[in-house]
């Protein structure tokens, strides 16, 4: 844990809009962690039988206002599958109309009634970012489950369909490094730009056993906001708490102003690099 911040007010010491960390800023929540699948490499062991642990309408619209006044440019939704949350719209519709607003998914949710509940509150600020790691089924589904990647492009195509601006992100793994350039063809002919796409590596973090090891002193500061508290980066495992800024969610301020005064105290070490992960 950086520091578990107390209650008082850190006013004073917000830091200025749009300058956060010197970089435009995302803010990431975790609306829960239970999830239709059970993917070999999901940082936060999300899975079928995982306890929900919801953070809930009312602390993500108090959130999403605080970002805003403290100059954040982005917010993300992620989980856990946020589509198998009943109020996941409503918490969309709040952020979309405040701020520039992605949410995650697998997309194998995304029909019928979820998609046309998430089609009501469509509109500029809000985008899809799906999770693909392959241009066929089994680089794919190796890693994510068998089945699941003919019913995530299905949902692509449900969500371009409906005139959403989708994303693909992608993890690397043994399975699929091979066929990268398989990839991205296939997802240059669903119509998704090179830009819109983000390759990571593997993390050895949650269920994942190999890849990358990553912490504070390697990652680009990512605020991030689970039931359990705030993080440096959305790269977090229940199991682990060594990148947990406060155990408060009650205030971003506080937490934004111990992350700095973590940025400034190692600002001075030789040879320091930071990835920027997501």
């Amino acid at each position: 844990m950086v520091q578990q911040t107390k209650s008082s007010s850190m006013q004073e010491t917000a830091p200025e809009k749009n300058t956060l960390f010197g970089r435009q800023s995302k803010l990431w929540l975790y609306t829960n962690f239970d999830c239709n699948l059970t993917c070999r490499y999901c940082v936060a062991e999300s899975s079928p039988t995982t306890p929900r642990r919801a953070l809930g309408l009312d602390n993500v619209q108090r959130l999403v206002d605080e970002a805003v006044e403290l100059g954040f440019q982005k917010v993300f939704f992620t989980g856990g599958e946020p589509f198998i949350l009943n109020d996941i719209y409503e918490m969309l519709a709040y952020a979309s109309s405040r701020m520039k607003t992605t949410v995650l998914t697998n997309a194998m949710l995304l029909r019928s009634k979820r998609l046309e509940k998430l089609c009501a509150v469509a509109n500029e600020n809000l985008s899809v970012q799906v999770s693909l790691d392959g241009g066929s089924a089994e680089p794919h589904d190796a890693y994510r489950g068998e089945g699941s990647w003919i019913k995530t492009v299905e949902g692509i195509r449900r969500l371009q369909a409906a005139g959403f601006h989708v994303s693909i992100s992608s993890t690397e793994t043994p399975a699929n490094s091979d066929y990268l350039d398989e990839l991205h063809a296939f997802r240059r002919s669903l119509g998704i730009a090179d830009d819109d796409h983000f390759v990571r590596p593997l993390a050895r973090r949650g269920f994942s056993q190999e890849g990358m090891d990553v912490g504070m002193d390697t990652l680009v500061p990512e605020v991030t906001v689970t039931v359990d508290g705030i993080y440096w980066h959305p790269l977090v495992s229940p199991s682990d708490a060594d990148m947990m800024v406060s155990t408060q969610i009650a205030s971003l301020a506080e937490a934004v102003h111990c992350i700095e005064r973590h940025l400034t105290a190692v600002a001075a070490e030789a040879g320091s690099k930071r990835t920027e992960f997501t």
